[in-house]
């Protein structure tokens, strides 16, 4: 299979329908408190009305109830909720969309904390002081590798055009993950940074082979 590529932080429709033209396999929209690239439920359907069916949409959420998560993705018309709080294992099986837990990677890491989760895939984030994701730092991508163990991992923390293709080839993930590498100014897609990082995504999977899917 080929390493699924998700385009998160997305704010404008002009961005998301360029994503998807460019080969995005996923779109992200944040929902979380305090990030700069936040959108309320109805913007977000705003943009996501107006996308192909078949375009996988996100939704990023740090510690909210589950029916507070279900009702704005209902009103945002998003697929799936990704997680990235503190949420416990319960709050995520409590809720009756398809969901991922995000799992900030830092010394010590604890790759039995996956199998507490369960699921059949889960993101790995750099962990950053003060900061839930969108750090722009990287982590040991060699834990990710380790981690395929546990599920479909999604890599994110820190990805770039410039370092995408040692990320793959390090961790062999089922899905990438970029916001802030793609970026002129934050929930502001560059096309050129964009366009690069997915060419560089294909062009790794023909020199290295699929992904970890």
């Amino acid at each position: 299979m080929t390493v699924r590529i998700k385009i998160c932080g997305i704010t404008r429709l002009e961005d998301a329908l360029l994503a998807l033209e460019l080969g995005a396999d996923a779109l992200g929209f944040v929902f979380a408190e305090g990030s700069p690239r936040r959108l309320t439920p109805e913007q977000g359907r705003g943009i996501t009305a107006e996308l192909p069916p078949l375009c996988a949409r996100i939704g990023v959420f740090a510690d909210e109830a589950p029916r507070a998560m279900e009702a704005a993705a209902l009103v945002a018309g998003l697929t799936c909720l990704q997680l990235h709080g503190d949420e416990t294992p319960e709050t995520c099986r409590a809720l009756t969309l398809p969901w991922y837990k995000a799992h900030r990677v830092g010394d010590g890491f604890d790759l039995e904390r996956l199998r507490r989760f369960g699921g059949p895939a889960f993101l790995l984030d750099a962990a950053a002081p003060g900061v839930r994701g969108g750090s722009g730092r990287t982590f040991d991508w060699s834990i990710a590798r380790q981690a395929a163990a546990y599920g479909r991992v999604i890599l994110a923390g820190g990805l770039t055009p410039d370092n995408v293709e040692d990320a793959i080839t390090a961790a062999r993930p089922y899905a990438v993950d970029v916001s802030s590498g793609v970026e002129s100014a934050p929930g502001r897609k560059d096309r050129r940074r964009l366009q690069l990082f997915i060419e560089r995504v294909r062009q790794t999977e023909a020199r290295h082979g699929s992904g970890g899917g």
